[in-house]
């Protein structure tokens, strides 16, 4: 293997540690399992740390928004000549399915559900909870996720294609640190972005193969959906994903990804027109309005004098904490295929287009469960609470006609996302571990896959969906200290860049000039 860095090596003993610890029984181990410790430490980081998280996100939000309406935007992510590698439709297609494509699956109609029975506060069940669940699943999967990957890519893409650095997280700190990126502390940034990509992506892997598993049993139910199903899950699509990693990016993760998007729009679709269109597209119109009429008091939102209240933590907390740890992964891959774009093209694209996408998502399955459990009366809520979070998209569905048609296509949906996620991953693992190499080699995203698959597995043994949350929000905390520092160190070397103004032309001064030439 070429190019094997100090992070390489590192990232790897710990991994394998982290492995072995989790697969130790407890006999041996009393107080201190990965679950117990894991448990502990997320306490901790929720209590003291829970305003940090909120403040960072909804920094990042206004720090990417800013830079739209500033000079700095017709700055070109590469040489002032540089094209994109991608036409706009792969760009996109590429960043979303890299983004959040499992997680929208899973809780496309689960979330809504969630905060419709046990809104942050008031009463649960009611026309007002109703309105709230969606505008909360807005909240959680709109600007400011995407505004997190923004930041770091931003950082990345204007740092490898226009100053020439290799495609590392710690040389976007060069004009804070200067040489120290290259030293120590370069491989502690490095080992802590590839860090929380590990466990940010075994948490989406984990979801993925609790939901396939899930549907798999609600379509065939001779098959049960348990521990030993997802494992077998996790065994076939981490084959699927290592052979699409082996083949490059313009050739598995571009045409996976383009399927991706056509697959979901496709179930999105069907849904809405066989489901109850004109209750969906209401509610989607004006929930985007109470979106962003509630965005900035959600975003500074906590809860002081209700400390007995779980909701933020739960939800917003974890989710800001999840996309923190996505964000390495996330924001290489976006820069990876973001070159010859202008800052802010790329700011409006990856802030824009996916926040849209992923409203309109959650309106049609998360206002189609809605209305079944509201307005039909269909104990959607309760069967998830009998059969897990995972078969709520499933239990919708089968409400309609060719239900299980739907099923079985979202399940295809969300094996080809499994495999795309992971094969990014493996791909952004593999340059991170090898000092930025844009085309690192096969045997390193072999291992990268294998690892991630194996914590997603022993995650899902050790605690199921709430030891993958648990984990996201632990590896979240230090990178997110980063990201913050890439902020500064993007900001300051924004400020050296000599950016052109255009102004107007002035028609009449022209003509007259032609005039007097001629």
């Amino acid at each position: 293997m070429k190019r094997i860095t100090p992070v390489f090596t590192i990232s790897v003993i710990v991994a394998a540690l982290f492995i072995v610890w989790g697969v130790l029984p407890a006999n041996v181990l009393g107080a201190y399992t990965l679950s117990k410790v894991t448990a502990a430490v997320h306490g901790l980081i929720i209590e003291k740390f829970g305003w940090f998280y909120l403040l960072t996100a909804t920094f990042f939000l206004i720090f990417a928004i800013g830079l739209i309406f500033t000079k700095y935007g017709n700055i070109k992510l590469g040489k002032d000549d540089d094209e994109p590698e991608y036409s706009y439709i792969s760009w996109f297609a590429m960043l979303f399915s890299a983004g959040m494509g499992i997680g929208l699956v899973f809780w496309g109609a689960a979330e809504p559900l969630n905060h419709y029975m046990t809104p942050p506060t008031g009463e649960g069940g009611t026309d007002e909870a109703a309105r709230g669940a969606l505008r909360y699943s807005f909240f959680h999967w709109g600007l400011h996720p995407w505004a997190i990957y923004s930041v770091i890519a931003l950082a990345l893409a204007y740092f490898t294609f226009r100053k020439g650095q290799n495609g590392v997280i710690s040389k976007t700190l060069e004009p804070l640190i200067g040489k120290k990126s290259e030293g120590g502390w370069g491989t502690l940034i490095n080992f802590v972005a590839v860090f929380a990509t590990i466990f940010g992506v075994a948490t989406s892997l984990g979801l993925g193969a609790t939901q396939i598993s899930g549907g798999v049993s609600h379509v065939f139910p001779a098959i049960q959906n348990n521990l030993g199903t997802q494992l077998i899950i996790i065994a076939i699509v981490t084959v699927l994903f290592t052979v699409s990693a082996q083949s490059g990016l313009d050739k598995g993760i571009k045409i996976l990804s383009n399927v991706n998007v056509v697959l979901a729009i496709c179930l999105m679709l069907a849904l809405l027109f066989i489901g109850p269109t004109n209750f969906i597209m209401d509610f989607f119109v004006t929930t985007l309005g109470s979106y962003f009429q509630y965005l900035p008091s959600q975003s500074f939102k906590m809860l002081p004098f209700d400390q007995e209240n779980t909701w933020i933590q739960d939800w917003t907390l974890f989710y800001w904490a999840w996309w923190i740890s996505w964000a390495p992964f996330v924001g290489t891959f976006i820069a990876r295929v973001s070159r010859g774009r202008t800052i802010r093209e790329f700011v409006i694209g990856v802030l824009a287009v996916p926040t849209v996408f992923g409203a309109l998502w959650f309106s049609v399955f998360g206002g189609s469960a809605i209305y079944q459990q509201h307005m039909e009366k269909i104990p959607l809520v309760e069967a998830m609470t009998e059969g897990g979070t995972e078969i709520a998209l499933f239990e919708m569905l089968s409400s309609f006609p060719f239900g299980t048609v739907l099923s079985l296509l979202a399940i295809f949906l969300i094996a080809t996302f499994f495999i795309t996620s992971a094969d990014s991953a493996t791909f952004v693992l593999a340059m991170q571990t090898t000092d930025g190499d844009l085309n690192p080699a096969n045997s390193v995203k072999l291992v990268w896959g294998l690892i991630q698959s194996a914590i997603a597995a022993i995650l899902l043994y050790t605690g199921g969906l709430e030891a993958l949350q648990t984990a996201s929000i632990i590896a979240a905390l230090p990178f997110a200290v980063i990201m913050i520092l890439m902020v500064f160190s993007l900001a300051k070397s924004l400020k050296k860049e000599k950016v052109l103004i255009y102004k107007p032309v002035d028609k009449e001064k022209l003509k007259k000039m032609e005039k007097n030439e001629t």
